[in-house]
């Protein structure tokens, strides 16, 4: 560029220079500028391009691989997803059957507590049922003999003796404990 500079300054004073007035001139110099710079920048240009390209494909291949890895991270999450819920929900089910079968061991040890109580009660209910008819059976042939036992100490004649004795014996063979 300095050396367009000095040829441009040789012109003015009439030297040896580019006429820069002439259309055609004009042409050929920008000609020549343009080659040059194709010829010197192109190569570089087209480097910076292939480079730049290079690195363009490098980020999208790395972009699709960390995509890749991703979808493979979020899959593996998804299943180990899908296990974990199974699992709860297994679980879950697990703690529900063990609590109805613990509640339906209670109620049942509930039942036979109470069917153990209520046969406990009728069992002490009929002892003291037998207990009380037992004293009351010994309680009435007490009196019934001590009443015997008067009537013959009154001394009363052998018939009445006999017919008091009779009754009372029809009496005792008639009764059923």
């Amino acid at each position: 560029m300095n050396s367009l500079l000095v040829f441009m300054s040789l012109s003015s004073g009439h030297g040896f220079g580019f006429n820069a007035n002439i259309l055609e001139t004009n042409v050929i110099n920008l000609a020549v500028v343009v080659g040059v710079v194709v010829f010197f920048v192109g190569n570089n240009l087209t480097a910076i391009l292939e480079n730049r390209q290079q690195t363009i494909l490098n980020n999208l291949r790395e972009a699709d691989q960390r995509a890749a890895e991703a979808q493979e991270k979020f899959n593996t999450a998804k299943s180990q997803l899908e296990l974990a819920e199974q699992k709860a929900k297994q679980i879950r089910e697990e703690g529900l059957l063990k609590a109805t079968m613990e509640k339906n061991n209670c109620l049942n040890q509930y039942e036979q507590d109470l069917a153990r109580l209520e046969e406990y009660k009728q069992e002490t209910l009929q002892f003291y049922q037998q207990k009380v008819f037992s004293q009351l059976y010994i309680s009435l042939v007490a009196k019934a003999l001590q009443k015997v036992k008067q009537k013959f100490e009154k001394r009363l004649d052998d018939q009445f003796h006999i017919t008091v004795n009779n009754f009372f014996i029809a009496r005792f063979t008639e009764y059923n404990p």
